[in-house]
């Protein structure tokens, strides 16, 4: 898995700030983004994300490039609906050996189940040659490609639905790979903007686990170091 920040709106804690100041002064936003300081930035960002004032982190948008997870996962990422997604097409890529698959990392330690998991995957791979070979556009070929196959995927999300992202996929419940993916997005989000996203992470960092289960502290700690 391969993931980077491609863009993101410059100076987005100073923005959203700015667009919180907005609301309660007379000044003009151009104004106010020329005047904040620092010690003011913080005092909004803070005040917003705790109080759910969400609206003004919309103002700030991040863009990034993921290659190398599975289907699985990318099936999952797209119901995150307030975002914009493009990603690679079976439908007319031609895909071939060298392409990635995302093994789990269960089948992987299991070395029967792998060996057997990996021959699945050759066969299907090779149908799918065979297919292309015969004129079947890959279009109708990529019917025979596994979940597994990896895939390249450029998302773009504001930092309201950021936030909610990382609540629900940091979370020990959600499944490793997307959770993986939350973690990378969350590392390169925080150095964007850090005070944007200084509590971010699953629900139980700012209060009760909703999964009912033990509190993820220290996984969190090893997150953001």
């Amino acid at each position: 898995m391969n993931v980077q920040l491609l863009s993101h709106t410059p100076q987005p804690d100073k923005l959203a700030a700015t667009a919180a100041r907005l609301c309660y002064s007379a000044q003009g936003a151009g104004e106010i983004m020329a005047t904040i300081k620092d010690d003011k930035i913080r005092k909004r960002i803070g005040e917003c994300v705790d109080k759910g004032h969400h609206s003004v982190l919309e103002h700030a948008v991040f863009t990034f490039s993921i290659d190398g997870i599975s289907r699985v996962t990318s099936h999952q990422l797209v119901r995150h609906r307030v975002a914009s997604y493009s990603q690679q097409s079976q439908r007319y890529v031609k895909l071939n050996e060298s392409d990635s698959y995302v093994i789990p990392p269960r089948i992987r330690d299991n070395e029967a189940l792998r060996s057997r998991f990996e021959e699945n995957l050759k066969t299907s791979q090779c149908l799918y040659n065979e297919m292309i070979e015969a004129g079947i556009p890959p279009e109708d070929a990529r019917y025979i490609l596994p979940s597994a196959m990896g895939t390249r995927i450029l998302v773009t999300m504001n930092a309201r639905e950021l936030l909610h992202f990382f609540n629900l996929r940091c979370c020990k419940k959600a499944q490793w790979e997307i959770r993986k993916l939350a973690y990378s997005m969350l590392r390169l989000a925080a150095k964007a903007a850090p005070l944007i996203f200084e509590k971010a992470g699953p629900a139980c960092m700012e209060g009760s686990c909703p999964q009912k289960d033990q509190k993820c502290f220290e996984r969190m700690s090893r997150i953001r170091r």
